[in-house]
């Protein structure tokens, strides 16, 4: 059961005194209001200019509040809707997002003042427009800072999704998919944020001496994760010796790699921005040509830069890859496809607001046809690594074996043994590889459940074609 504390409300300021709304504040409430109207993500927006131009402070304090509330947004908006007194009112999208930031801080930030949070939240209702909704938002917000909050239970898939704050659909297809402990630990695991983890190509001194603490990852030994300071200043960063990556995300590009082992000449990064995958099968291949392909022009700009230490040897080409015709006999094909996303809530929480379970067959058709382009791109004995960061089975699973149902010249082949060699090349980390080898499927891919792996949660699959 999950258990929040009753904060205490401090006199309320004098009427005619107007609380000054916090620089964090101000662009938290901005971004919140884009993502509520569908046209970014909060990665994106959080790494903005708008965001890099607040000091320090504010800059954590609105990243804190835009995930946050993206994160407990549904289970918000249950406790606020009890409160009003038309609970079945459709509210304008301000005065709902300054309700739900008000109630986040109240319910779920200790350091802040509930006075604080209410009194910001009205100001910015105010500010917004909606003088006379204000008044509701102060009520409303007192109203949940005087009572006693409730429990919350979680034995069954809706109880679960609701203390979890996540889709009740989403959360009783993992229970069926892969029991109740394993969805109980996804969600928990989305609703924190996740670790930031540096892939390290060069020296970790330039980290001791600008103070930041790392760790070794979990999965990977060129993985750390950052327990404290700064890393956005560091140099290695900007020239691409330090890289902020998921362990999930190296790990898909590892074992993409040691396909390879054998010595292979040419590798197709069929869904290649931004570049992280791209960049680790260049550091592993020192010989292979690459060819990394984007459909989406903005990313395509992204993917270049981000490859320019490796412009000799990796070929960047703005295209579709699901409509590749010409490009064949190449070794091996890394297709990390656009899925749903559901692997990585915790990293981008507005997903769960946004897809539908309709969504997942029109993603799944994609899917396919970037598979097929892919087995068709490779050569006869070469490999195709197909992944997501999805959890659903129509993205996954069932996409490679309807695409193998149509292409005989091919098979799906257990990661167990690229998992033992990268073992044996000292790239896991002690005790990875026995935890990835009970991971696999019964066809041999393998599946990184968040909550399971400190990781976003992943789908691998490995598929060979026939000589």
């Amino acid at each position: 059961m999950t258990r929040l504390r009753k904060p205490t409300v401090k006199k309320a300021a004098p009427k005619n005194r107007l609380a000054e709304i916090s620089p964090a504040r101000k662009a938290a409430f901005q971004l919140l209001l884009v993502i509520e109207q569908g046209h970014s993500h909060a990665d994106d927006l959080l790494r903005s200019s708008a965001v890099d131009a607040l000091s320090a402070p504010d800059r954590h304090l609105a990243t804190a509040l835009v995930l946050g509330v993206l994160r407990w947004q549904i289970r918000l908006d249950h406790e606020l809707q009890a409160l009003l007194k038309r609970p079945d009112a459709k509210l304008d999208a301000q005065i709902l997002i300054a309700l739900r930031m008000g109630a986040f801080q109240i319910l779920h930030m200790d350091r802040i003042p509930a006075r604080a949070a209410i009194d910001e939240s009205v100001e910015l209702a105010k500010q917004a427009g909606h003088r006379f909704a204000s008044g509701m938002v102060n009520a409303v917000l007192r109203k949940l800072a005087g009572v006693p909050q409730a429990e919350f239970p979680e034995g069954n898939g809706q109880q679960l999704a609701l203390a979890e704050a996540h889709p009740a659909w989403m959360v009783e297809r993992w229970a069926a998919l892969f029991g109740m402990d394993a969805a109980r630990a996804i969600c928990r695991y989305g609703q924190r944020q996740p670790a930031l983890v540096l892939r390290m190509a060069g020296s970790e001194a330039e980290l001791s001496e600008a103070g930041v603490v790392v760790e070794p990852g979990g999965l990977l030994t060129a993985a750390r994760v950052v327990v404290s300071g700064d890393v956005r200043a560091l140099d290695g960063l900007r020239r691409g010796l330090i890289r902020i990556q998921d362990e999930g995300s190296q790990l898909v590009a590892e074992l993409a790699a040691a396909q390879l082992q054998r010595g292979a000449k040419t590798i197709l990064d069929a869904c290649a921005a931004p570049g992280g995958k791209t960049l680790i099968l260049a550091e592993r291949n020192p010989q292979a040509r690459i060819v990394a392909l984007e459909s989406s022009a903005a990313r395509f700009r992204q993917l270049q830069d981000r490859v320019q230490p490796f412009a000799d040897r990796i070929e960047c080409r703005l295209a579709d890859a699901s409509a590749l015709r010409d490009e064949e006999g190449v070794d091996l094909v890394l297709a990390d496809v656009p899925c749903s996303g559901t692997g990585t809530l915790g990293r981008n929480p507005e997903i769960r607001h946004r897809l539908r379970l309709e969504d997942l067959k029109r993603q799944a058709e994609r899917q396919r046809a970037i598979l097929t382009a892919a087995l068709h791109a490779c050569r006869p004995g070469g490999r195709v690594v197909y992944s997501t960061c999805s959890l659903e089975p129509e993205e996954n699973e069932h996409v490679v074996a309807a695409v193998l149902n149509q292409t005989h010249a091919a098979r799906q082949i257990s990661l167990g043994a690229s998992i033992e060699w990268l073992e044996g090349q000292s790239v896991l980390a002690p005790g990875a590889g026995s935890r990835m080898q009970a991971s696999l499927t019964a066809q041999g891919a393998l599946r990184l459940l968040p909550g399971a792996f400190a990781t976003d949660g992943f789908f691998i699959a490995l598929i060979k074609k026939e000589a």
